[in-house]
């Protein structure tokens, strides 16, 4: 049995997905939302899970100690700025900006005497090209520091849609292995591309090829600090492709295509026919400002402080494609008011929004997974544009228990 910590819980994806094998057992979860006082992510994450070892404080509050012991950490934390601000004085220790909260992932890493041996971890895809004024350095920070805890650290930006899964949702994916762990000699032995490609956790769960001849190699500075303030700085784009491994420091990156020859999931396969009520459905009064939203403009507007500039953008598909993977869910999915970003389908009673279970659906949750008195149908749309595609960590999870047990 691995024993898991789950951070940055939210309504619990990562443990739905890891879970579905009887290997993995979440042995301590935390999920705190500081900009609410209710706390309805964790309320559902204990009415579906339980309250039995499941955290809601603010995790910079947690002590290391208060953590259990476990073998695989993971979790969606939060984008923010990673820089480092200074370093503690006659300290190991690093101080990132307040509230960051990447620092209290490497905060319980660092005082972990018993580290876990695996980490998963997820986040937007723009992490590998941020800052804009320092392009990579936010990701070239957290594979250094967890480089200088024994990590060996895959990662892959990886499109659910392009795996058979119903959302076009694209995120980067890193999964760690310590030295402790046993698998970590057999990453040493094996060179950079074969990891990436074929031999490595991520290219098992996920198969991918060469997508052109991009490939780089660098070490990333060793002091924290150092990384901070001169990481590729100046320069236009990232050094960071959508696949790589980083080893002792030693980064290697290429750029990968998924290699996926099975059935594609089309949104019109989720939807709920003939259980969806009313206040679902556009009214004719609202219909021709969803079509403005969703259409194409040039105009001309006007600032608060009444400066004139142009404003441009394209025309968005509407309603959706029912023969595609939908469009990747946003937090403000939900309520009735028009917008540009909400899903909108046709059916054969009209054209509507989806409902909280399509929405469940699409991140591969299941049915009612969100649904708790006191819980509006807007903050379940909110959950699920927080969330991630349940079906990428159950292929991760069996990929890490496969290169375990081979």
């Amino acid at each position: 049995m691995l024993k898991v910590c789950e951070l940055f819980a939210g309504v619990g994806g990562f443990r739905l997905g890891l879970e579905k094998a009887d290997t993995y057992e979440v042995v301590w979860s935390n999920q705190w939302e500081p900009s609410t006082k209710t706390q309805h992510a964790s309320m559902v994450y204990e009415a579906r899970f339980g309250a039995k070892n499941h955290s809601n404080i603010d995790i910079e509050q947690v002590r290391t100690v208060e953590i259990p012991d476990h073998d695989v950490l993971v979790g969606g934390f939060p984008c923010q700025d990673y820089s480092v601000a200074t370093t503690l004085k006659n300290s190991k220790g690093l101080i990132g900006k307040k509230g960051v909260l990447w620092w209290s992932i490497y905060r319980i890493l660092q005082e972990k005497k018993n580290k876990p041996q695996y980490l998963i971890l997820e986040n937007v895809d723009r992490l590998l090209k941020s800052p804009s004024n320092q392009r990579g350095r936010d990701f070239a920070i957290m594979l250094r520091s967890l480089s200088n805890l024994g990590y060996a650290i895959e990662w892959r930006v990886i499109n659910a849609a392009e795996y058979g899964m119903p959302q076009r949702r694209r995120r980067v994916f890193f999964l760690g292995v310590h030295k402790s762990a046993p698998i970590y000699k057999k990453i040493l032995k094996t060179s950079a591309i074969d990891s990436v490609l074929s031999n490595g956790i991520l290219a098992n769960a996920f198969p991918a090829h060469k997508a052109d001849n991009s490939y780089l190699e660098f070490v990333l500075d060793e002091d924290l600090v150092s990384l901070s303030e001169n990481f590729n700085k100046n320069e236009k784009l990232s050094p960071f492709l959508n696949g790589g491994i980083c080893v002792n420091g030693k980064v290697s990156t290429l750029k990968v295509d998924p290699s996926y020859n099975g059935d594609f999931s089309k949104l019109s396969q989720v939807l709920q026919n003939g259980a969806v009520t009313d206040d679902f459905f556009i009214s004719e009064n609202d219909l021709p400002r969803w079509q403005y939203l969703k259409g194409s403009k040039k105009e001309v507007r006007t600032t608060k402080e009444g400066f004139q500039y142009n404003y441009a953008e394209g025309a968005m598909v509407f309603p959706d494609d029912l023969d595609k993977p939908s469009r990747t869910i946003i937090t403000g999915e939900g309520g009735k008011s028009p917008s540009r970003f909400k899903h909108v389908v046709h059916t054969n009673r009209g054209l509507r929004r989806l409902t909280p279970i399509e929405l469940e659906r699409l991140n591969m949750f299941p049915d009612n997974h969100t649904k708790l008195a006191g819980i509006s149908d807007t903050k379940r749309a909110f959950f699920m544009g927080n969330a991630l595609v349940v079906g990428i960590v159950e292929k991760i999870g069996a990929a890490l228990l496969n290169k375990i047990s081979s």
